[in-house]
């Protein structure tokens, strides 16, 4: 988990959609904006359609924040990511997991540089 100053608040997140230049992966839709600060601070957004519990969506947001914390330092960005409509992830198949994972580090392999 990153800490919080990384983490984009509700109010933010909503900026940074309003915004923000969307790009995308193969279950992810991603928008990112340049901000003033020094650092990359990111949010992840999970609905019930697309996540059946909290727990499994608590396991999937640890694992973005995870994922992306060797860049926090690197990039100055706002990034806000969204599983796209039809998606369903569960913690206990071990293909989704491994798909959230191939797909979120081609999702920051392809972060455009502001």
């Amino acid at each position: 988990m990153i800490a919080k100053r990384y983490r984009l608040s509700e109010r933010e997140v909503k900026r940074v959609l309003v915004r923000g230049k969307p790009f995308f992966s193969w279950i992810f839709a991603a928008t990112i904006l340049a901000n003033r600060e020094d650092r990359l601070q990111t949010g992840i957004i999970l609905s019930g359609k697309h996540v059946a519990t909290a727990i499994d969506r608590n396991f999937f947001r640890r694992r973005f924040y995870d994922a992306l914390r060797p860049l926090c330092d690197s990039l100055r960005a706002d990034l806000v990511v969204r599983a796209k409509k039809g998606i369903k992830l569960s913690r206990r198949d071990s293909r989704s997991v491994e798909t959230f994972d191939r797909d979120l580090h081609a999702l920051v392999s392809s972060i455009p540089r502001l």
